[in-house]
């Protein structure tokens, strides 16, 4: 096993993506990485008690190991709460379906 990993830390905002590469030592978590990543210091509003990470799209916590070319993620918390985005979606359908058939018959 190699002594030193290589790993991508990435914080995507919603007009770019922070992205820092590092090498690390074998064996180094998910939390030990994001610190040595500078983003932290970088954008103060990260909060690792509430942001949550994931590891390629997979989440994970910061004291996930990690391997060799992982990329660790950092989660902004949702605007919307998804569940209720779908119920207002779901109300406004049945409101505009009014009448039988197909439209585009």
């Amino acid at each position: 096993m190699a002594e030193t990993i290589h790993v991508e830390v990435v914080y995507a905002l919603p007009e770019r993506q922070e992205i820092a590469s590092l090498n690390l030592p074998s064996g180094s978590t998910a939390g030990q990485a994001i610190e040595a990543s500078g983003l932290l210091a970088k954008f103060p509003e990260i909060d690792l008690t509430r942001n949550k990470l994931g590891i390629y799209a997979k989440l994970a916590k910061p004291d996930t190991a990690l391997r060799d070319r992982d990329r660790v993620e950092i989660y902004r918390p949702l605007i919307a709460d998804p569940k209720e985005v779908r119920k207002q979606r779901a109300a406004e359908g049945k409101v505009m379906k009014k009448g039988g058939g197909d439209a585009d018959a």
